[in-house]
């Protein structure tokens, strides 16, 4: 999950996220959060006010984030879902189509 503190559109997003993940995260679903902020302070303070439980990484290094770049992130939020080989089976889904994608995947 590709997004920023200052992105109002992923702190928007964060809610349906934090729903999806309770509601797979008991069938092997987990969630690497990549923050493409710039100051430590702000991200932490995001995921501290969106009560965000997954794993978050972030280089500080705004768009030019290492992973952002080798999944080709132009805008967020963005997400990439893969499986546990490794194989990217969906990317860009929000709302009800990264539920139902989820629900399609983890029967």
């Amino acid at each position: 999950d590709f997004w920023a503190s200052w992105c109002k559109p992923c702190r928007m997003e964060n809610p349906n996220v934090k729903r999806v993940y309770e509601r797979f995260k008991g069938k092997g679903f987990e969630i690497l959060g990549v923050s493409l902020d710039k100051d430590k302070n702000a991200w932490t303070g995001a995921i501290a006010q969106d009560g965000l439980p997954w794993k978050h990484v972030s280089d500080l290094a705004f768009w030019n984030n290492a992973a952002a770049q080798q999944y080709g992130v132009s805008s967020i939020p963005y997400t990439v879902l893969v499986d546990r080989d490794g194989k990217v089976l969906a990317k860009n889904l929000r709302g009800p189509a990264l539920e139902e994608k989820l629900a399609e995947v983890l029967k």
